[in-house]
Parts: structure tokens; sequence; C-alpha cells
């Protein structure tokens, strides 16, 4: 991956360079092994790279057609670019590069805006055309890799990370309560265009802008995940085995690269499939053990959360070799202004340092690109919370017994009461039904607190408002920062946009079906993954202590941060009572009181961290 910054001048006879250089100096962390500006009259480029693919100076941006007629800052990784030079070869197209660079500014010369449906892989980029003065621009369809845009003074400009923009003297520092407020009511992050910094703004995934010469800007979605599944399972003759088809060269093409990679592994479904896959490719290739191609996995033990049986019957598989970080929660707290550098905005847990912490290590070892299995949860189905959604979805369909017959099988493994879960999704129903009603919204005071009007809690729209609102943009974000940190990329195979459509459009039960979430994954990775991971039906992922964040030297530094001075002056928060409820219960496992202290506390670090 690489760090890029774009800048259109829009008034005055100020040089693009006065905004490109400041900003591009910092992103190193992205890109320490080259760099490079363009200006050309109102317009400015910056690259920062890390090198991945072609190592050599052809690999270098800003990066100019062959015919000079239009120039490319590009983040990210186009996965199918081997199968695209092959296609732009036959349409008269030559390469002076092997990377996937020159392939996406080749593919726009000869597509023009189109040539975003084409392209599979993680991206944000920015060609400015010569010929027409225009600039065009887009993020993948997931948003993996950033980009964020913002009017400074007489100034567009564009970036991978928003300290670049807070580079720049002219970009006045505010707080956004639009962004922050949400954050400390109830933890909410990265669901909307909005940052906490009031005037900058993310640019949406599966979006593209294109600027014209005189600086009007046009912004359009090109890809969306379908409202409504296309239809029938039995339109799909194998769903298991087509889902295994796609998910084997989804990782296959992820395997290209000319430095090191490895992958994160936990003791769970997602990332055992991943590495399972490389090997499979590994070994397809001539690969084995002993030959210098052992695939290197990373993982995080914490005792509290032994997912050793796993990753062990992984290993065994595989012949993988495993490193293991072992942190305690101080160690954690620790590291959360090194974390808040990094990320530009707080954080939603602990688990974010953890992740920075997993990703020095990887970096240590000489490791640049890590594949994981991010991406899964959402779109197969794989959080607890979505087995009501999937009973709800059979009640709203008319097919009552058969949300009865989910129920009890569910019960059997993870127990409970059938009955009591059925009279609760049946009373849900109700209540979600009646707020689609248009005389009780009149009569209703107050309406139930549990269901947001016209909000539909059916599974689809669920994992649909999961992928692409919330929590998925979070995630990527933490990854994103964590790795970049330490100049490491990131690849998603569970991403693959191939497989999401292929998963959005099958029925609820390929996720959820009985006691089993992720259904369609487990009877893809029959026989291909060891049998103990693919059958277990508990979920930990990288877990962090985080009510233990009240006791000892993390409780010390929590409290200083919320009752200070700024914090009290700042007029938002309950002081006193954060300071009662802090004392109240230091030295216990409150994971509610713990869960709000971090809150404030990562929003103070913030805001006092940018003089706000």
């Amino acid at each position: 991956m690489c760090g890029i910054v774009a800048v259109r001048m829009l008034a005055g006879a100020r040089s693009a360079s006065d905004l490109v250089t400041p900003m591009v100096g910092t992103l190193a962390h992205r890109g320490p092994d080259d760099a490079g500006v363009f200006v050309e009259g109102q317009i400015g480029l910056g690259f920062k790279r890390l090198a991945i693919l072609d190592l050599s100076p052809t690999g270098h941006q800003p990066m100019r057609s062959a015919d000079d007629t239009a120039v490319l800052v590009f983040n990210g990784e186009i996965f199918n670019y081997v199968e695209l030079r092959e296609e732009l070869r036959t349409l008269g197209h030559t390469f002076r590069s092997t990377g996937d660079a020159e392939v996406l500014l080749q593919a726009y010369l000869q597509w023009g805006e189109d040539c975003l449906r084409r392209f599979n892989g993680e991206w944000a980029f920015v060609i400015y055309d010569r010929r027409t003065g225009s600039l065009f621009g887009a993020r993948d369809r997931f948003g993996i890799k950033p980009l964020y845009h913002a009017r400074v003074a007489d100034a567009l400009v564009w970036a991978s990370e928003i300290k670049a923009v807070l580079a720049l003297r002219e970009f006045p520092r505010a707080i956004n309560w639009r962004a922050a407020g949400p954050y400390l009511l109830d933890g909410t992050l990265d669901h909307l265009t909005e940052t906490f910094f009031a005037g900058l703004q993310v640019v949406p995934a599966a979006c593209a802008f294109h600027v014209d010469r005189g600086g009007r800007q046009r912004t359009w979605r090109y890809w969306s995940i379908p409202q409504e599944p296309r239809g029938a399972v039995g339109e799909v003759s194998d769903p298991p085995a087509s889902y295994a088809e796609l998910f084997e060269d989804a990782v296959r093409i992820r395997l290209r690269s000319d430095v090191p990679l490895g992958i994160c592994l936990s003791g769970g479904l997602d990332s055992t499939a991943v590495i399972c896959a490389m090997d499979r490719v590994r070994r397809s290739n001539g690969g084995g053990k002993g030959n210098g191609t052992q695939i290197t996995a990373f993982t995080y033990h914490h005792p509290a959360f032994d997912e050793r049986r796993y990753v062990d019957a992984t290993v065994n598989r595989t012949g993988a070799r495993v490193h293991w970080l072992e942190m305690d929660h101080v160690a954690l707290w620790d590291l959360a202004e090194p974390v808040m550098r990094a990320h530009d905005e707080p954080v939603h847990t602990l688990t974010a340092m953890v992740g920075y912490e997993l990703m020095r290590m990887i970096a240590g070892c000489g490791i640049k690109v890590i594949l994981n299995g991010q991406g899964a949860d959402e779109t197969l189905g794989g959080y607890d919370s979505y087995f009501p959604a999937a009973w709800y979805s059979d009640l709203r369909r008319g097919r009552p017994w058969q949300a009865l017959s989910e129920i009890r099988r569910y019960t059997s493994v993870h127990g409970g009461v059938s009955w009591e879960r059925m009279v609760g999704v049946m009373e849900h129903l109700v209540k979600t039904e009646l707020r689609r009603s248009a005389w009780y919204r009149d009569v209703a005071l107050p309406p139930p607190d549990d269901v947001p009007p016209f909000e539909a809690t059916d599974l689809h729209t669920i994992l649909r408002r999961s992928t692409t609102t919330d929590p998925l943009p979070l995630y990527l974000r933490v990854e994103d920062r964590n790795s970049m940190a330490h100049s490491v990329e990131v690849r998603l195979p569970m991403l693959d946009y191939r497989l999401v459509e292929f998963l959005f459009g099958l029925a609820n039960d390929w996720k959820i079906r009985g006691p089993l979430n992720k259904y369609l994954l487990r009877e893809a990775m029959r026989g291909r993954i060891p049998e103990v991971v693919r059958a277990r039906v508990d979920k930990m992922g990288f877990p962090s202590p985080f009510k233990q964040l009240l006791d000892g030297k993390s409780f010390e530094a929590v409290f200083e941060l919320v009752t200070s001075r700024r914090a009290r002056e700042r007029g938002v928060y309950d002081s006193g009572r954060i300071a009662s409820d802090l004392e109240t219960h230091r030295d216990t496992s409150n994971g509610a009181i713990a869960w709000r202290a971090f809150r404030v506390a990562q929003l103070e670090l913030w805001a006092q961290m940018h003089g706000l």
C-alpha cells in the first residue's frame, strides 16, 4: 500500500506544491520505499510508496501514461491486474512496468470511468487527465483503502490519512460533534462520511468523483450490494461448491506479491479457511515444507481466550510457522497515544491496540503483506446477534413453524428456553410492524425504543448494513491504520466482491441454519480445513481483557484524562459523576463503567493531542 495526496487549486496565485509538499511529508509510514510529487498549474499530486509489486523504478509514482496524457497516484492493489494487462495488450496497449499501477492507468485510458467495474481489489486513487484538465478518483467497493477530502481555503484536497490535511495551517481544527457525539453516547464510529474534525470528510466506499477544470465536482456510486436477494437457493445448483471455487481464486490472486507475505491467524473459521487455501495454492505451485515457501502466521494469545487447540490443528495441517503475541492489559493502555497518532481519531476498544502491536511484530519479522479473514462475519452472518434476525425474517415471511424449528435447533446446542426466544422474536415483529403504520406513529407516545422508525430488521438488511455502515467500515479503518503505521499491507480475500455478490444473492439459511452461523462457509470448507475448527460454534477472534481497564496503572491514566481541567471545561460531561463512578468501581470488572470511561478517555486524549 501507499500514501497519496491530490490538490486542485481554485483561485489565487499560490502553487499547488505549497500544499502537496507538507501533506505528503506526513505519510512516510505508508510508503518508506519511494516518494514523488507532480505539480502542473492548479494540480498537485503527491505519493509515498510501499513497494509490493514491481520493485523497480518503473513502479514510481506519480505515474505518467506512455502518451503523457494522464498522471496517477494510487494506493492499494488491483489483484486481477495480470488478466487485465493481457486484455489491454490485445487492445493495443504496451507496458513498461510489471505491476498493477500502470494497468490501472491504461484501463482508465481505454475505458474511462467505466474501468472501475473491471477492477478486483482494494484501492484509492486519483488520476489527472491532462487532456481535459480534470481529476478522476475512486475508492474500492468496501472502502478497504482510505481517502479523505476537504476544502481548504482556496483548494480542494484529498489524502490517504487525516494527518495529511492537518498539516495545512489553513485548515481550521474544530470538533465535529456529529461524529464525536454518537461515539460518546454509544460508541458508534465510522458509520458516516463525517470525521471527528469539522470540515473533513471521508470519500464514501464504492464511490467515484470527477472534478472539472473549474473545480466543479460530481460524485456517484458505481457499485452497491443488492437490496434484496436475487432469488431462491435452488437457482444455484451447488452453493458450497460455487463458493469454494470463488474463494480459492480470491485467495490465489491475493498471493501475487514480489515481497514476503503472511497471515493473521486466530482459531476461528475465517482465517483458518484463508491459511488452508494459501497452503493449497502453495502446494499446487510446487511448494512444500523445507523449500523456503513455508507460510508465516501471526496470532495473539491471552490466557483468558485460549485458542491454541484450534491454531495447533491448523498448523499441523499447513506446516505454518507461527509467531505468538502475548500482552497484558496494562501494556495495551500504554499504547493509547501511539495508536491515536496512527488513527487520527478515537478507536473502539483495546483490541485496536492488540492489532497495532501485532502489526509491529509482523513488520519486525520482515513481512510486508499480510492476509486475514476480515469481512466474513458481516457478509456470512458471523455474530450471535444475527440469529434472532434470521428467526425474525422467517416470521415476517409467514413461516412461524420454520422459525420455531430453527430456534429449537439453536437452543439444543447453545442452551436457553426455546419458547422464550420465540416470544421475544414475535414481540419484536409486532413492534416493528406497528412502527410501519402511519396511524401508530401518530398516536404512539413514546414509540418502542428498541425499533428505530421504518428500520427493517430482517437478516439480509442487517447484513447489508453491517457490511456498508456498521461495524465493518470501522474494522477496516482499524486494520488499515494499524498495518500502515508499520508499513504493512493487508489483503482481505473474504471481501472479494465476487464472493460478496454471490452471498447476498442467496437465501438467509445459507448464512444462519440451526445452531450454526456462516453455514455456507462451513459447508464450502468441508474437508478443506481441520474439522475441529469447521464445526466449532463458539467465537473469540482477537479479544482484549476490556473489563480490567479499571485497575492498576491503566486506571490512573484513564482517571487523569477524564477528570482533567480541560475535560471539565469542555462542558459536555458530568465530571463529578464520572469521577464518582470510577472511584466506586476501581479494581472491579464493571464492564459498563470501563466502556464509558474508555470512550471519554479516548475523546479527551484525541482532543488534547490536537489542541482542541
